[in-house]
């Protein structure tokens, strides 16, 4: 118990600002990303503050995380009974956003964190059964790694999703903080915005990161955890992407993460070679389908795809009927290598379709079209093993090489991502407006149920005094009177507790109303509803 004390004690003298993580650069951070950086606070955890009131927190909570998880709980709720005043019992769900991304960890890292769409219900699910998660979203893809949450406690939450993503991994703790990005509230919501904007991929712009966040809110569907915060977040980014790419056409002459593959093989290829090379495509799903069409859009008009049955692969030369396309299955691919200058990778396989004792058997490229066969592999997990790139004969590029394809048009790129943030800070606005209007909910349900339980009672009373012999006609009369008077004398205040958010000034009013109706009938709503979810996060797990 004394170090449950000293824990409350420390905690409540610290304003919850404070207590965030030390800003530093992302790790091999471009400029682009440095400079778009500036118009915001980004939170990059290293494991080291430089604060030292974060130094007193972390040492409470090393105290505390020795004593059994049960009785850290329990202290927890003991915690919100005792102290009203604690700003840990006041403070609102806070949006957690703890990613990696191609900007801050190596592609060796990112392919063990990431997680298959069709996991992606059972990590929410996962993630909500920790403590301090209330909701949760995941977004993987071969440049991102990232997990939404809606955490009771900041710190808590982060300590245990970053655990979570360790044990789901096999990477340890250590490890994940040095490369993990830590982003809370208006930052958060503000980077989800940028990403479905397409600011924050390799490719300013580029598509298809806006319908994987799309695909987030239609596997999200009915799944228990993926709640109305992060919902909303997730549907206001769509809105936001579609907004930014329409106002600034900041699309236009972007490409995606396919179409820069095809540019960098391109820029490695002798120019008079475009049009001879031998182009070889494994994998014909999304990204292989891209990689087709951007070849056909470069000029290339014949090519092989090797694909584990041809029904893809059919539908593909349907579609695009002037070209090509020879299809071959996976037994052939080391043959098909074999007969190519520069292969495209882009399978789900788990374990490498191309190690160093595969390749260098190979016959030799020809010098006119560079001497080299290229690799470009845009899998997660990597489909070219790294061993790839000691041979003399071979050039492996993955989706950390792309880069390179981005670096023209600098100061056009550069306007078009101002104006793309002032879109998004405006939608951000919005955004928090929603969320603070959402405060009032409990409180409505609260005065609601306040006014009913005096209205059954008086009810009652009323119904006890005309006797029992009065007909079910009358009972219903006097039901309906004791109604109909609730509601009128709730309608003026329920409706200075409802606003849509769009107006800052309404907002402020309307949450200041609900303040002034928490004192006049005590209805606590902050302390007690946070209290009933930490109480259920107890339970669930005590059985």
């Amino acid at each position: 118990m004394a170090a449950t004390s000293g824990f409350s004690a420390s905690f409540a003298g610290l304003k919850m600002d404070s207590l965030l993580p030390c800003k530093s650069s992302s790790l091999r951070a471009s400029p682009f990303q440095i400079r778009i950086s500036q118009n915001r606070r980004r939170v990059v955890e290293r494991g080291v503050s430089l604060n030292p009131r974060c130094e007193v927190v972390s040492e409470v909570l090393v105290q505390t995380d020795k004593i059994d998880s049960r009785a850290s709980s329990v202290s927890a709720l003991e915690q919100l009974k005792t102290s009203a005043a604690d700003r840990y019992t006041k403070e609102r769900s806070s949006i957690v956003v703890i990613g990696l991304s191609v900007h801050t960890a190596p592609v060796e890292m990112r392919e063990k964190l990431a997680i298959p769409e069709a996991e992606w219900p059972r990590a929410i699910g996962e993630l909500c059964g920790l403590n301090h998660i209330e909701e949760a979203a995941v977004l993987s893809t071969c440049n991102r790694m990232e997990i939404y949450v809606v955490a009771l406690s900041q710190h808590r939450g982060v300590k245990e999703v970053t655990e979570w993503m360790a044990k789901t991994s096999g990477i340890p703790v250590s490890e994940l903080r040095q490369h993990r990005f830590l982003l809370y509230n208006k930052d958060a919501t503000q980077h989800i915005f940028e990403v479905s904007a397409g600011l924050d991929s390799l490719v300013l712009g580029e598509g298809q990161i806006l319908s994987q966040v799309k695909q987030v809110v239609k596997v999200g569907q009915g799944v228990v955890g993926f709640g109305r915060n992060i919902s909303g977040l997730f549907k206001h980014a769509i809105t936001v992407g579609k907004r930014v790419r329409t106002e600034t056409n900041i699309a236009a002459g972007a490409v995606s993460v396919s179409s820069a593959a095809v540019e960098l093989s391109l820029m490695k290829l002798p120019v008079s070679s475009h049009a001879t090379a031998r182009m070889l495509v494994i994998g014909a799903g999304k990204m292989g389908k891209l990689v087709i069409k951007h070849l056909v859009a470069k000029g290339c008009t014949k090519m092989v795809v090797v694909n584990r049955t041809e029904e893809r692969v059919a539908a593909i030369r349907e579609e695009l009927k002037d070209v090509e396309i020879i299809y071959k299955p996976l037994t052939e691919m080391l043959t098909c290598a074999a007969e190519a200058d520069v292969v495209f990778t882009s399978t789900a396989s788990e374990t490498p379709l191309f190690l160093k004792e595969h390749v260098e058997g190979l016959p030799p490229v020809a010098p006119e079209v560079g001497g080299l066969r290229l690799f470009i592999d845009i899998s997660v997990p990597r489909n070219v093993g790294s061993c790839v790139s000691e041979l003399e004969t071979a050039r492996v590029y993955n989706v950390d090489d792309l880069k390179e394809v981005v670096a023209a048009n600098k100061e056009d790129r550069l306007r078009k991502a101002m104006e793309a943030q002032t879109i998004i800070a405006e939608e951000s606005k919005q955004f928090e407006a929603w969320r603070d209007s959402l405060e009032t909910v409990p409180t409505i349900k609260k005065l609601r149920a306040y006014a009913e339980r005096i209205r059954v009672a008086e009810l009652e009373k009323c119904l006890s005094k005309m006797g029992d012999d009065i007909s079910k006609k009358t009972r219903r009369a006097v039901d309906d009177l004791s109604r109909g008077i609730v509601n009128k004398l709730l309608h003026g205040p329920m409706q200075h507790l409802r606003c849509d958010g769009s107006d800052s000034r309404t907002l402020n009013e309307t949450l200041e109303n609900m303040n002034a109706l928490n004192r006049m009938f005590s209805l606590e709503t902050e302390i007690s509803v946070l209290e009933q979810k930490i109480r259920a996060k107890v339970e669930q797990t005590q059985k």
